[in-house]
């Protein structure tokens, strides 16, 4: 048990934070942010691979306005459209 317990402290929690203040310092708070949009995608990505889970029309509606949102957010993608259309 305590093994489990320490597995969960340093890999977890201590690498977590290790991984999460080097993103922050790296790509900044927007874009770290960013990710935890992704929470809910993910859920129902592993609930449907691990669990068996059958996600309905709206889960994927819902996953295709988080995708648009997070576009429209970061906007490289929109601003790399933008010059495009401008260099023709």
């Amino acid at each position: 048990m305590w093994g489990a317990v320490l597995g969960i402290a340093t890999l977890s929690t201590a690498l977590g934070y290790v991984v999460y203040f080097r993103i922050l310092a790296t790509a900044g708070a927007t874009n770290l942010l960013l990710v935890t949009f992704l929470i809910p995608v993910s859920a129902l990505l592993l609930g449907g691979a691990v669990l068996g889970e059958r996600p309905d029309w709206t889960a994927f509606a819902g996953m295709a306005l988080i995708c648009l949102g997070l576009v429209a957010v970061d906007g490289r993608l929109l601003a790399r459209h933008a010059r495009r259309l401008r260099h023709h």
